[in-house]
């Protein structure tokens, strides 16, 4: 068996190349985002190029996939995203990006500033909060304001200026983001306590002291530091994974020139070079072997757990591994044109061409950001005019409590703390879920597509056979063949191997022991000359194997792996091995159909194993799709989504990423490639297929509980805000139509806007908790 390489996706080293749909395409690294409102600004700025047809960026990995109508001056994208308040830079055809250190720096940056920040915010709540009780009540209040003030200074001005000039971007813009709220609430509500620490007398009724709000300032820049702080490690893991399975390829090839092998650097090698391929050594590139054979372990691409054997003609990968064996190739693909680059860039244009899904309260950040604003400045100017003396006072104080009411705690707070109990529980169980977008397309997922290897099944061959010609026993034959395996690394072997220790055979040792590439071993054992292999080498032997012939082609039907067994030229027996099916396995394809979730399989392995195990598991064989290839996976799932269904995708391996990455959600089984885990949105620490049914319910659990927060923070700000405004004071004020109640007279000073805001947190953070005894 050989692999055919995909076709290339990128002609040249130049940054454009041809997407699948014919266009060229070309990707950007991006810095600066924070939210989905970023990710649509980003790509606005993009599409309003000339030549550009279509722009998608990915928040998490920080990229841009940008496919032209026609070839455009990169500048001009660059400039684009630049006038729009961010960062761009060029990446080369490999995928390559080279503004990794500027993302380092600014992580650091960032991890410092929340640390700072933190340390400083702490007293300020402390004295915000618990001044006034014993000893704190020792220091007097003007002191107490002074040391906020120094406290909360570098941490508005500093560790928080970045939201500062965030609101200012937006403003330039004229347009209304988290950035603007934040910049506007916290300033206010520091300006407002700096004026009210420094010139008390400014503030009406304030008598000596003034109430100061130092600390609702610093825990809002606090908290959103520490949410864009977790968003930077989910990148940079991300990162982290593709250079991995950059570093699969070695570094090196050795190349023949004239007879003479010499060691080239991998990115000197071009096509047509001959290569010489040792044992034990990785496939430098994609080729052809032009002469010798061998043993390549194929599971990096494949996931399937047997070697296949090779011999000229033969295409071979590179990255793959050289097992036994050694043989000279011809290059032909290299460098960005090779498979593996290929399944790297595959996961990523898959990411970058599935619409970001945004956070719920970004997508009303739009409306309730000018909302706010607006409110404020229309009570403030309502209140100028037509309040008590002095008016300017209850003016500002309306417009500081509105700003302060309406800053976004809770609303900030309500996914995120879901996520935070809910994506813990989910780690308890077993289940790691990345984010938001995950959960919410995993709620609404209609289609599963199962890989096979390693999902499905054990993921390795394991005995499921013993058959004896009459005469002998299966005991006698399966310490002969397991004697014959013990000097052997092949994977049939250690499952030879295995069967064998469980069933607890005789222990027998070979004394002569000889591998023949691709057929089978042979070897000499209690001074008999045994021959354990494939039909083809038993005959080479003189060895009949007619007798067990029809069991043979049973067993091969049923997708197992036979190995005859011969003595002095005598049949003795047959093996049978096969990569079983997890044992549950067929008990999560039935929870899921009941669900009314389609259970679809998909291989590389060939049609008759795959059909094998779908009956075993239970899956129709209408939705099996086997002799898949690693770029064929995402086509498959992409042709799944073409009616709008979500599509779940479960592999373990290098060659599922593309498809795990096009998926509305990939879930990752814990035991596999970091690349497989890092394409997902899920990944199931243990293995175990029962997480796939707990990370659906979970989803649909979370996604609840963030629903419920948002609309409980909202109905906050839809009460909240109107009474901050003053509009009760209509009906509460002195000689009002009920006049004032309990002693209110229906205005929000500032501070009593404090407590409700922080109020609503705790409401949504208490909500929040109630995904802990999700079973």
């Amino acid at each position: 068996m050989s692999f055919v390489p995909l076709k290339s996706l990128e002609a040249s080293a130049h940054p454009a190349a041809t997407d699948a749909g014919g266009k060229e395409s070309l990707q950007l690294g991006i810095t600066g985002m924070h939210c989905a409102a970023c990710v649509g600004r980003v790509e606005q700025a993009l599409a309003s190029v000339e030549g550009v047809s279509s722009a998608a960026v990915n928040l998490a990995t920080e990229r841009a996939q940008v496919r032209l109508s026609r070839p455009i001056d990169l500048q001009a994208l660059i400039g684009a995203v630049r006038r729009a308040g961010y960062d761009a830079h060029a990446m080369d055809a490999a995928g390559h990006d080279h503004a990794a250190h500027l993302r380092a720096l600014d992580a650091a940056s960032l991890r410092r500033r929340f640390v700072i920040a933190a340390a400083l915010t702490a007293p300020v709540v402390v004295l915000g909060n618990f001044g006034m009780l014993a000893p704190l009540n020792r220091i007097p209040m003007l002191l107490q304001n002074l040391i906020q003030l120094v406290l909360t200074t570098p941490v508005q001005l500093w560790a928080g200026w970045s939201f500062v000039i965030g609101a200012w971007r937006s403003v330039r813009r004229r347009v209304a983001d988290m950035d603007l709220l934040v910049g506007l609430g916290t300033l206010t509500a520091f300006t407002y306590s700096t004026v009210a620490t420094l010139a008390p007398q400014w503030i009406p009724g304030a008598g000596g002291v003034a109430p100061v709000y130092f600390d609702t300032a610093a825990v809002i820049i606090t908290l959103i530091l520490l949410g864009r702080l977790l968003e930077a490690r989910a990148r940079a893991g991300t990162s982290s994974a593709m250079k991995r399975l950059l570093d699969l390829s070695p570094r090196t090839a050795r190349r023949v020139v004239d007879g003479v092998t010499e060691d080239a650097p991998l990115d000197r090698i071009v096509p047509g070079d001959i290569l010489l391929v040792r044992p034990g050594e990785k496939v430098p590139v994609d080729g052809v072997v032009i002469d010798g054979s061998s043993s390549i372990d194929a599971s990096m691409l494949t996931g399937e757990p047997i070697p296949v054997e090779v011999g000229p003609g033969a295409t071979v990968t590179g990255a793959t591994v050289n097992q036994s064996g050694a043989f000279h190739m011809r290059a032909e693909r290299v460098g960005a044109d090779s498979m593996l680059m290929q399944i790297v860039r595959l996961v990523e244009q898959a990411q970058s061409s599935k619409a970001e899904v945004a956070r719920l309260a970004d997508r009303v950040v739009a409306v309730f950001v000018p909302v706010v604003i607006t409110i404020a400045l229309i009570a403030f100017v309502l209140w100028l005019v037509f309040g008590p003396e002095p008016r300017f006072a209850h003016a500002l104080l309306t417009l500081v409590a509105v700003l302060i009411i309406a800053c976004p705690c809770a609303l900030g707070l309500a996914t995120p703390t879901a996520l935070i109990v809910g994506t813990g529980r989910g780690a308890e169980l077993g289940v790691l879920i990345r984010g938001a977008d995950v959960l919410e397309a995993a709620e609404g997922a209609q289609v599963i597509v199962f890989d096979k290897t390693g999902t499905l099944t054990r993921g390795r061959p394991e005995l499921t056979d013993v058959i004896p010609v009459p005469g002998t026993s299966e005991e006698r034959v399966l310490a002969l063949a397991a004697a014959l395996e013990r000097p052997s690394e092949h994977p049939l072997a250690a499952g030879v191997l295995r069967g064998a220790k469980a069933r607890a055979v005789p222990r027998l040792e070979p004394e002569d022991f000889a591998a023949v590439p691709g057929r089978g071993v042979i070897g000499v054992v209690e001074g008999r000359a045994l021959v354990l292999g494939t039909a083809s080498l038993l005959a080479d032997q003189g060895a009949d194997v007619a007798p067990l012939a029809a069991d043979a082609a049973r067993l091969e039907a049923e997708g197992r792996t036979v190995l005859f067994l011969a003595e002095n030229g005598a049949l003795l027996g047959l093996l049978a091995l096969a990569d079983t099916l997890k044992p549950d396995a067929a008990n999560v394809v039935r929870a899921l159909e009941a669900r009314g979730m389609e259970v679809w399989m998909i291989t590389g392995d060939n049609a008759r194993t795959a059909h094998a195990v779908a009956r075993a598991a239970g899956i129709a064989p209408s939705r099996v799709m086997a002799e898949v290839l690693p770029a064929e996976k995402s086509a498959k799932v992409r042709a799944l989504q073409a009616d709008g269904r979500k599509v779940v995708m479960v592999g373990d391996g290098i060659n599922d990423a593309p498809a795990l990455a096009q998926a509305d959600v990939g879930i990752a089984m814990g035991g596999g490639t970091d690349i497989a885990m890092e394409a997902s949105g899920i990944t199931l620490v243990r293995g175990d297929l029962a997480g796939v049914e707990i990370a659906l319910r979970l989803a649909r659990r979370t996604m609840q509980v963030i629903r419920q927060n948002l609309f409980w923070a909202f109905i906050y700000n839809a009460l909240g805000i109107p009474i901050a405004a003053g509009l009760l004071y209509v009906f509460l004020r002195p000689g009002g139509p009920i006049g004032p109640v309990f002693g209110w007279e229906g205005t929000l000073h500032p501070m009593l806007a404090s407590v409700a805001m922080a109020l609503s947190s705790v409401s949504v953070m208490t909500s929040s908790l109630r995904l802990r005894g999700f079973r």
